[in-house]
């Protein structure tokens, strides 16, 4: 009886973890859409050095995934990203986003009053 409930829980966890995986997004192939359509202004692994520019690296790949569907239904507005937003296809959103989401970006400093002793 524990064998079988342990092997339904190990099934589950393993089920779990697949489906975030396949819903994650390829970002070997958002890397390919980073350099055809985000690279100009956003910097090729997202560390814009333009001030104008948002930097994409190290942010949150859901929220990614999230403002470009957003410039795609005009939630928000800005005609540059409206237009790049427009071709991408779900999987090729998930894709940049992974991408983007999967490089350094800038770290905050450590304050010294937060470092325990």
């Amino acid at each position: 009886m524990m064998k079988t409930i342990r092997n339904m829980i190990l099934l589950s966890v393993m089920g779990a973890f697949s489906l975030s995986v396949q819903a994650g997004g390829n970002a070997s192939a958002g890397k390919a859409i980073a350099s055809e359509k985000c690279q100009a202004c956003h910097g090729a692994d997202g560390n814009s050095t333009q001030a104008q520019y948002p930097r994409l690296a190290g942010q949150h790949q859901d929220y990614l995934e999230r403002a470009l569907t957003e410039y795609q239904s005009g939630a928000r507005k800005n005609p540059i990203m409206m237009g790049f937003a427009a071709g991408l296809s779900e999987q090729d959103k998930k894709d940049a986003a992974a991408w983007f989401s999967s490089q350094k970006g800038l770290t905050s400093p450590v304050l010294a009053h937060t470092v325990s002793k």
